[in-house]
């Protein structure tokens, strides 16, 4: 079934743009917040480094519907945290039925 799924989750599409500078000359940004319906989610793993320093590492798939504008720069809210597009995102059509299943997040989120 293409997407957006019926029962699939909501996730919201923060987009960073340089909105102008300010007196010093640094940029100045905004955030866009872009929600997206009907979302497949799901846990790919995570990684805990112990050696100088405590530091996790969360990661999640996401497949958003087909068309989908996201990039690389982008972060996404999933349930309430924030993730890292990690790489550039993969659409995916099937070359037999045409049917376009959507487009591959790979996000991940650290902490320590």
């Amino acid at each position: 079934m293409p997407l957006p799924l019926p029962a699939g989750e909501t996730v919201v599409l923060l987009r960073r743009t340089q909105t102008g500078r300010d007196g010093h000359g640094n940029p100045v940004w905004s955030v866009a917040e872009l929600p997206v319906e009907g979302c497949a989610v799901w846990p790919t793993g995570s990684t805990e480094q112990n050696h100088g320093q405590d530091q996790t590492s969360e990661r999640l798939t996401a497949l958003a519907p087909y068309g989908t504008d996201v990039r690389s720069t982008d972060q996404i809210r999933v349930r309430g945290l924030v993730y890292e597009v990690q790489g550039l995102p993969s659409s995916w059509r099937s070359p037999l039925t045409g049917t376009r299943a959507g487009v591959e997040l790979r996000l991940e989120r650290v902490r320590g």
